[in-house]
């Protein structure tokens, strides 16, 4: 700090009376020590105190510190309070670290034959709560508990090769991993790059965790409908179902819930992968605070692949009616001529409201409308994705009705203006749980429990199909381009994790399962007689 100027206008007055009034003491006779012995004491401790300023100013310089450090063989750790649920990251400073592994493309990067390379990846990683470098492990959101549901139809038969060759009549290909290596046997191909940007998924899983994932065969089925009917299989004498793998069920299905590829990246359409489109959610949300936002409902999308979207389009405002519903169909084709410079997702988050309704199945903008800080206006859903479930009426979104959307959306529009402060923290616990509960660390964690609880199911050795080829990211990456080559290169997993995945929570017991669902429909119950009653009153008063 600057020193303060003396009453006598002479500056480092306040130092030089501080040193007098520290010093006088030792030089002062009374102490009956002799004037050289004092100035030899004195002298003693100045000589210290420099010592320990010079010392003070070397640690405090980041170049001396980042050489000692680089000089120590020691790991040194930062920590921090850890949250059971959302630990923060543990700093660790290190003489080495990890180094990271980038694509190893050969010199002709569009040829279709290369191979994966050897001797390149590190294909095993160590990682515990007993090693003190890494952080201790969190809880699994709560979501995660639904992959014990997901798998329980198979946990008394275990999962067989008969059956699981039964799930090939609609899938896509089949994924089997042996000797920590991956394999594919293509059957028909899927829509767009659903079925690439999945395996290429399932490789990035195996660089984050390698030597972790067991042996196992599946199957998976890239399109939206759950096919694995229940009730095909209910009875003492049925079969046991096929294991299918999919990005969506329903409540009549027992299709495997899996995350979809779009977050690695929708080459198609241009939307990132989900590491760096979260961060840029997060900051769109800080353009306009939820006040300073529009106040309606808002929704882009594409109507055609749905009637209950076509529908929704007649609550857009007219001059016979307020829905107070703003509504806007997107063209993919128009977007892609135009370089997509109005579906840019980090910047739809200017109205108080979003809208999410189901395309033909379940649609991939869940996730994006629920990281916008706006109140979620939920049309009745009837499929549900891996993490969706976890998510509760009137604290993550509000639900709106099918069959009579318009007026639902109007009375949760007014509903919100009229309740500000709750309105809001709706919007804001959805958001959270996104940035949260859906970061990517969790979504490749989600795959690592669902992958190991089902490879413990399967009653027959895992083996190569004969028709099946080696894949890794760079036979995946290397030979293509344009968006697919840049999102598979930022999606990249470029070193093992650090820590182990989080903490699988315990499967529902039958009473805490029925509890769940329960609060879920009463809390849906009561919102819709307080619409009722709302519209009673609007009737009533002839507005």
């Amino acid at each position: 700090m600057r020193n303060s100027p003396s009453k006598n206008g002479s500056s480092g007055g306040h130092c030089r009376n501080f040193t007098d009034a520290v010093w006088s003491p030792f030089i002062k006779s009374g102490l009956g020590i002799s004037p050289n012995r004092s100035y030899a004491l004195v002298s003693l401790i100045i000589l210290l105190a420099v010592g320990a300023f010079i010392s003070t100013r070397l640690l405090l310089d980041p170049t001396v510190l980042t050489e000692a450090v680089t000089a120590s063989p020691k790991t040194k750790t930062q920590t921090h309070t850890i949250s059971p649920k959302y630990p923060l990251p543990t700093t660790v400073i290190t003489q080495n670290p990890k180094p990271e592994f980038t694509l190893h493309c050969p010199a002709n990067e569009t040829t279709t034959g290369s191979t994966c390379p050897r001797n390149n990846y590190p294909t095993t990683t160590s990682f515990g709560d007993d090693n003190p470098n890494h952080p201790p492990t969190a809880t699994c959101p709560d979501y995660f508990r639904w992959i014990h549901e997901d798998l329980r139809p198979w946990a008394k038969t275990g999962i067989t090769r008969e059956a699981l060759e039964r799930a090939k009549k609609t899938a896509n290909f089949r994924l089997s991993i042996v000797g920590r290596k991956v394999y594919v046997e293509k059957f028909q191909d899927a829509f767009q790059t659903r079925d690439v940007f999945t395996i290429w998924g399932f490789l990035q899983l195996l660089r984050k965790y390698p030597g972790k994932i067991p042996d196992l065969e599946l199957m998976f089925d890239c399109v939206d409908w759950p096919v694995v009917r229940a009730a095909e299989f209910a009875g003492v004498n049925a079969p046991s179902p096929p294991p299918l793998f999919r990005y969506c069920g329903n409540e009549e299905t027992l299709d495997i819930v899996f995350p979809d590829w779009s977050f690695w990246g929708w080459a198609e359409v241009n939307i990132k992968p989900w590491e760096s489109l979260l961060k840029e959610l997060r900051e769109g949300n800080e353009r306009k605070t939820w006040i300073n936002r529009e106040p309606y409902a808002y929704w882009k999308g594409n109507p055609v692949v749905a009637e209950t979207r076509q529908d929704l389009m007649k609550c857009n405002v007219s001059e016979e009616h307020e829905w107070n519903a703003r509504l806007y169909a997107q063209d993919w084709i128009k977007e892609s001529k135009e370089g997509y410079k109005q579906s840019d997702l980090a910047s739809q988050c200017h109205h108080r409201y979003k809208i999410y309704i189901e395309g033909s199945a379940w649609s991939v903008s869940e996730k994006y409308i629920l990281a916008c800080d706006s109140v979620t206006l939920l049309v009745k859903p009837h499929y549900y994705d891996f993490f969706t479930r976890g998510l509760l009426p009137a604290h993550h979104y509000w639900p709106v009705r099918e069959q009579d959307k318009c007026r639902s959306i109007k009375f949760a529009v007014d509903w919100g203006n009229t309740h500000v402060q709750k309105a809001q923290d709706i919007g804001k616990a959805a958001s959270d749980f996104i940035q949260q509960e859906l970061k990517m660390d969790y979504v490749y964690d989600y795959m690592y429990h669902l992958l190991t609880e089902y490879s413990k199911l399967l009653l027959f050795k895992p083996e190569i199909p004969l028709n099946a080829v080696e894949i890794c990211s760079e036979t995946m990456a290397c030979p293509r381009s344009g968006n697919e080559r840049k999102f598979m290169t930022e999606s990249l997993v470029k070193r093992p994790a650090e820590s182990g995945p989080c903490a699988m929570p315990p499967p529902y017991d039958p009473a805490s399962l029925y509890a769940v669902v329960k609060r879920k429909q009463s809390t849906t119950t009561r919102i819709l007689q307080w619409e009722m009653k709302y519209w009673s009153k609007q009737n009533q008063t002839g507005s």
